[in-house]
């Protein structure tokens, strides 16, 4: 079963984020905890990591902005 990765809510004002990089290449396959990408919002950056192990599929492109909830990707069992 794959785990969905969304634009995460880091602050309660939070609307929307910007995906400024992905720091592993899609296709890549991640272990739980690793951080997989950097997001900013109006206070601050923070790498997000990866929710479970497996197999990262990048859905959108790094440098934009995004509203909250947004599918960016997906990592699926290796």
């Amino acid at each position: 079963m794959s785990t969905t990765l969304t634009i995460p809510k880091l602050q309660m004002s939070a609307t929307e984020g910007t995906l400024i990089e992905w720091l592993v290449e899609d296709g890549a396959v991640v272990e739980e905890g690793q951080p997989i990408y950097s997001f900013e919002t109006d206070k601050s950056v923070q790498d997000i990591e990866a929710p479970a192990a497996g197999k990262l599929t990048q859905k959108v492109a790094a440098g934009e902005t995004y509203p909250v909830g947004t599918e960016i990707g997906e990592i699926t069992p290796a």
